[in-house]
């Protein structure tokens, strides 16, 4: 379970297996399957009290777990957050060392919803087909979109829906990576649910995560959203075709990304328009050689 958000394994299927029963969305993809409702009573914990500043503004970030959820202590928080953890890192662990053996260089897209990730992955394989093998697992609730727009490329790809999940785990990498044909010294990109919180504590299997941010979002996303930032080698600041008609500080924005990871790699970067891409790609080759 995701001590930040509550979710739990999701609805986990790949392309092909939409109507595994497990799925409670198989009947009807926008709504949850029917559940008995639960009524539950006698639930202790310490009262937990968010920190008030003298504006009146909360923060519920101060207390051992750093988050907080109803009716749960802080300590079974870590308690369920260590053991959910320890147990993906292990698969992780795993992952990469299959990933390794084939000298494959595996990257984690991350970004919130609408950052141009998939456009941005698209325009890649497009200039990577006759260089390189690669493949792409693709993450999001529910639909198979973002896969059928990666197979228009050429390029395999598999769609890992989480269902009510909000991030994708080492066990869907563990799962989904054999159902492609992944070539030895190839690119394996993972391009994760649309979500700059939870995916940026899962490790996959990756050799890196890649933060997509872009300048419609605002500059100030590194800061708001500090620990998927710390977790990125790499930022690209997409959409910078778009600088002209933005109130977008470009250079606060690099401030404030290296405030909170001072070793993070930036490249400003235009999928639609092309600015950027060729730095993108000479850095992708330098990853293939290290």
């Amino acid at each position: 379970m995701c001590t930040t958000c509550g979710c739990q394994d999701g609805n986990l299927y790949i392309e092909g297996d939409e109507h595994n029963p497990h799925s409670a969305f198989r009947g009807a993809p926008f709504a949850p399957a029917d559940r008995p409702a639960l009524k539950i009573t006698g639930v202790k914990t310490r009262e937990f009290n968010p920190t008030e500043l003298d504006n009146g503004d909360l923060h519920y970030g101060h207390g051992e777990a750093g988050t907080h959820a109803p009716g749960m202590s802080q300590k079974r928080m870590l308690e369920v957050e260590i053991d959910v953890l320890d147990k993906n890192n292990r698969i992780a662990a795993r992952n990469r060392a299959r990933f390794a053996a084939q000298q494959q260089l595996v990257l984690n897209l991350v970004s919130s919803p609408g950052s141009g990730k998939t456009t941005l992955l698209t325009e890649t394989l497009e200039r990577l087909k006759t260089r390189v093998p690669c493949a792409v697992i693709e993450g999001d609730q529910q639909t198979v979109n973002d896969a059928a727009r990666i197979r228009a490329t050429g390029t395999p790809a598999i769609q890992v829906n989480t269902g009510k999940g909000c991030h994708l785990d080492a066990q869907m990498i563990a799962d989904a990576a054999p159902r492609l044909p992944l070539a030895h010294q190839g690119v394996l990109f993972i391009e994760n649910v649309g979500n700059l919180v939870c995916p940026a504590s899962f490790d996959l299997g990756e050799r890196h995560k890649v933060a997509v941010l872009s300048v419609t979002e605002g500059e100030d996303k590194p800061l708001k959203y500090p620990h998927m930032f710390a977790a990125a080698s790499l930022m690209l600041l997409n959409k910078v075709d778009l600088l002209p008609y933005l109130n977008f500080d470009v250079d606060k924005c690099i401030a404030y990304a290296r405030e909170v990871n001072p070793d993070i790699e930036i490249i400003l970067i235009s999928a639609t328009h092309g600015e950027g891409m060729d730095r993108w790609i000479d850095w992708l080759e330098t990853q293939r050689c290290v």
